[in-house]
C-alpha cells in the first residue's frame, strides 16, 4: 500500500510514532543490503527519517561510500500485523545542532534520552517512497 511520506495518514502516522524497534537497510559496497536494528524518527513536514549512530558504525560507514548524493536506503518496523517502510536517500550530518535535535526526536519516541556518546552523528533520509498497512 503506497503512503505519501510528506501526507500520510492519520494511522501511518500514529503508527509511526509508536515505540517500535525497527530495522535500517543500507547497501554493502558490493551492493549487497546491510540490515540492522535501529530507533528511527519520522519526521513527514520535513519528508526526513532520522537515525542516531556512532560515527565508527558500519551502517555510516555504507551511507558515506556512497558519496554526497547519498545512499539509498531503507527503514522499516512492523507489529503483527502492522507494517511501515519509508525509502529514500541517506546522508551523514556532523552538526551539532541537527544531533541535538535528533536525540531529542527519539527521547520523545522512545521515552529514553540516548546515552552520551561524543561519536554521535545522524542518518538524515530524505524520504521518497512511504509503504505499509498500519
Amino acid at each position: 500500500m503506497s503512503v505519501d511520506p510528506r501526507d500520510p495518514d492519520p494511522e501511518y502516522l500514529a503508527f509511526w510514532r509508536e515505540r517500535h524497534v525497527c530495522t535500517l537497510t543500507t547497501p554493502r559496497p558490493d551492493g549487497t543490503p546491510h540490515v540492522v536494528p535501529v530507533g528511527v524518527t519520522y519526521d513527514p513536514e520535513a519528508g526526513l527519517a532520522r537515525v542516531i549512530a556512532s560515527r565508527h558504525s558500519r551502517k555510516v560507514a555504507h551511507v558515506r561510500a556512497a558519496g554526497e548524493g547519498g545512499a539509498r536506503v531503507a527503514v522499516c518496523q512492523m507489529a503483527g500485523r502492522r507494517w511501515a517502510t519509508l525509502e529514500g536517500l541517506a546522508v551523514v550530518r556532523e552538526d551539532p545542532e541537527l544531533i541535538a535535535d535528533a536525540e531529542r526526536r527519539y527521547a520523545e519516541r522512545y521515552q529514553r534520552t540516548p546515552r552520551p556518546n561524543p561519536d554521535r552523528v545522524v542518518i538524515e533520509i530524505a524520504l521518497d517512497r512511504a509503504m505499509g498497512r498500519a
